[in-house]
């Protein structure tokens, strides 16, 4: 059960639709079922599409000043923004879309919005490397966090996992967290957290919808629209089964 709402995206994504619509065309002989998935590979294609797809994933969420964040009685910065690059037989870390999170949660204990900051060692079966936690712990402390204001939970590999694994470092009960992690992906993480028996504030960053006008390449079929209407049949799939599960 653990990775059904990983694999559960793959067979409804707009790519497994399109391909089984177009080999149903081909094997049935029929143009109409055929033209269904070019037309629909085209409209998932569109940026002016995806583009409001991803701002649905956002609406709940805005950007919060550090100031006007309230204090709480930690820190939690959710994993997801490290990559593994391997060059000359080492393992090497770069940043990912989502480094926005670390660097918001290194801000917030800087302006004394909690005592702890905490990273969750994130890390999926075929990772490689130290889970993430630890990666960002050093940055952390580079950027001038004491290292005895730094927790870092078990491992884990997913927001649910995460979630049980913060709650075990407190003693008191209904703890207050700001929860650090990108706004698509907080409506989720707000939900499990609060499950876990989190009093949540949540603080979402990595906003992916920029502010732009309308353009004619907005009604130009590409592949980064395409992805990134896969990317919210992803975590919209995601959002349902934290839903049914909780």
């Amino acid at each position: 059960m653990i990775y059904l709402h990983k694999i559960l995206p793959l067979i409804v994504s707009p790519l497994f639709l399109v391909l089984a619509l177009f080999i149903l065309g081909i094997v049935i002989n029929s143009k109409k079922i055929s033209l269904s998935a070019i037309i629909l590979l085209i409209f998932c294609s569109l940026p002016v599409i995806s583009n409001k797809l991803k701002s649905y994933l956002e609406s709940d969420f805005e950007l919060i000043h550090i100031d006007n964040a309230e204090s709480a009685d930690a820190i939690v910065v959710l994993s997801g923004m490290v990559k593994t690059v391997k060059f000359k037989n080492k393992i090497n870390y770069e940043w990912g879309e989502a480094v926005d999170r670390i660097f918001a949660g290194v801000e917030l204990i800087k302006a004394n919005k909690a005592p702890t900051l905490i990273f969750t060692r994130g890390k999926l079966p075929w990772s490689r490397g130290i889970p993430e936690g630890e990666y960002l712990r050093d940055i952390a402390i580079k950027l001038g966090v004491p290292d005895n204001n730094i927790l870092l939970t078990e491992n884990v590999e997913n927001t649910d996992q995460e979630a049980k694994a913060v709650i075990k470092l407190f003693s008191k009960k209904n703890p207050k967290i700001l929860l650090v992690t990108s706004a698509f992906h907080m409506p989720r993480a707000q939900k499990v957290f609060m499950e876990a028996g989190f009093a949540v504030l949540p603080f979402p960053v990595d906003f992916q919808n920029s502010s732009s006008k309308f353009t004619i390449m907005d009604f130009i079929p590409s592949a980064n629209a395409f992805g990134d209407t896969s990317f919210f049949i992803r975590e919209m799939i995601g959002r349902l089964y934290y839903e049914i599960k909780y």
